[in-house]
């Protein structure tokens, strides 16, 4: 269920200012809505795993509260961030 090295090397590489670049709040907001989506696939077909909602809402909580701070020191950075994820309409 969690992300294989490959894919989160990946995602560091396209949303990090370096291949190092693993605490940006890009990156950290990247990683944990890939994280979100494949939990949100487990939660379908699992609807009783309760343990792995709360983890979930746990995450979108901490996901929301990077993008905000996103949005206050870079807004030109958030904008592009949220529509290359496609997370808000």
């Amino acid at each position: 269920m969690s992300i294989n090295l490959k894919n989160k090397q990946e995602i560091i590489k396209e949303y990090g200012a370096n291949e190092k670049d693993t605490g940006s709040a890009a990156v950290q907001i990247a990683l944990m809505s890939k994280k979100i989506s494949e939990l949100t696939e487990h939660l379908k077909a699992n609807k009783k795993d309760f343990a792995t909602k709360r983890g979930l809402l746990m995450m979108v909580g901490k996901r929301k509260r990077l993008l905000s701070y996103l949005k206050d020191q870079n807004l030109d950075e958030y904008r592009a961030l949220v529509k290359k994820l496609g997370i808000r309409g």
